[in-house]
């Protein structure tokens, strides 16, 4: 059963809307869609979604990180056992603890229980910090909801320490946009793409953030590099077949419209 909207999944797990996309992006969980084409996630869904936000802090190689979350989603129960459920990086390898059980996320193969397992109907996921800078990364995301100004201020001390955190800059930029400081998340998006590289979602969100700049040919720029980095972003072929529209290139938007719909139905 598909349940849980965004915005209940950015309540629920803590995690801002741009590590969702990303998640979703990255093939992790395939989300139903519902109402006006909006995701909708399932209790596995959640489950892998705070998964991996936790154990992309680990130094499991990404490739085995990615077929273990995968695989997971498939051995998950449809809803919270009453045994609990513990999450874990293990020697190199996902290990699910549930009950007294434990086992493998890539293939389910049981393992010796060495350690007293999760609580009756708790959900633990490994959720300590091993680089600098994450501290201050959950806490600013702990603050957002009810300080943004200390949330942006420890979004800062989390890029003093670890310049790359790419979460860090995607949520600052997004918290100065959405309290009216424009010219400063420009900035911030645009540092990000300077530390961190050719990132796809850092191109989409300073395209979102020039368009209510009212820059309307930036923009352009910005989507088509997010294109680049990741072909199949949905959205970013909608707001572009939105903006061509406007500048009347009606060929340049019918096609981004296309790709647009075919990327929808195909998450149907």
């Amino acid at each position: 059963m598909h349940a849980y909207g965004v915005r209940d999944v950015e309540k629920l797990l803590r995690l801002p809307r741009a590590t969702i996309r990303s998640l979703v992006q990255a093939g992790f969980v395939q989300p139903a869609r519902g109402p006006r084409n909006a995701w909708l996630f399932s209790f596995q869904d959640l489950i892998v979604l705070r998964t991996a936000q936790a154990l992309a802090a680990t130094n499991l190689p990404p490739g085995r990180l990615a077929r273990s979350l995968k695989a997971l989603r498939n051995r998950l129960p449809a809803s919270m056992p009453l045994s609990g459920l513990s999450i874990l990086a293990e020697g190199g390898r996902v290990v699910v603890r549930e009950g007294s059980q434990r086992w493998r996320a890539d293939s389910g193969q049981y393992l010796l229980a060495f350690e007293p397992g999760p609580q009756d109907g708790t959900l633990s996921v490994i959720d300590k910090p091993t680089r600098p800078g994450t501290d201050w990364l959950a806490r600013a995301q702990e603050l957002e909801e009810g300080d943004a100004d200390a949330a942006i201020a420890a979004y800062a001390r989390a890029l003093q320490a670890e310049p790359a955190l790419l979460d860090a800059h995607l949520n600052r930029g997004r918290l100065l946009h959405d309290t009216g400081r424009l010219r400063q998340a420009e900035r911030a998006y645009r540092d990000g793409l300077k530390a961190c590289g050719d990132t796809a979602l850092l191109h989409y969100n300073l395209g979102v953030l020039l368009e209510d700049m009212a820059r309307r040919r930036e923009p352009v720029l910005a989507y088509e590099a997010a294109l680049r980095r990741s072909p199949d972003f949905a959205d970013c072929h909608y707001n572009l077949a939105l903006l061509y529209q406007i500048l009347q290139r009606p060929r340049d938007a019918i096609r981004h419209m296309a790709h647009y719909r075919r990327l929808s139905a195909g998450k149907e």
